[in-house]
């Protein structure tokens, strides 16, 4: 065998856990082939060059393998070798990632109640009054 659809060349490279969600993430335009958006019935052969964003975080990886059979997760990443520059690319973003978190992840108990909003506009409303009060 030497050439598969992409769709499923990718779930069973594991990038997608299912097919249709491989399907999606190609017409969605998520994965390119040498820089070229592709359509899910495309053809991939060994030694082209897959793009594909993640959680929007790209991963350049050259097919080496072909295969329509989900297997072990050892066996599947023998289908393909991510660049170097793409593994410093995901390292450089999770380091930026981790030095600034989102914001809303520091809220220790999530997102104020219905109470908790009250209290605050109070406390706001009591500090910054623009009203004259003697």
């Amino acid at each position: 065998m030497d050439k598969t659809r992409i769709d499923k060349w990718l779930w069973a490279a594991r990038f997608f856990k299912t097919r249709s969600l491989a399907n999606e993430a190609v017409n969605r335009g998520h994965v390119q082939i040498n820089q070229q958006d592709i359509k899910p019935s495309r053809d991939v052969r060994v030694g082209e060059t897959l793009t594909i964003v993640q959680a929007k975080v790209p991963h350049t990886v050259v097919v080496r393998g072909i295969s329509e059979q989900r297997g072990p997760a050892p066996v599947a990443q023998q289908l393909y070798a991510e660049t170097p520059e793409s593994l410093q690319r995901r390292a450089q973003t999770a380091e930026s990632r981790r030095l600034s978190p989102e914001p809303a992840l520091a809220m220790e108990h999530g997102r104020p109640t219905k109470r908790d909003r009250r209290d605050l506009q109070k406390d706001w409303d009591s500090r910054w009054s623009a009203s004259i009060e003697s």
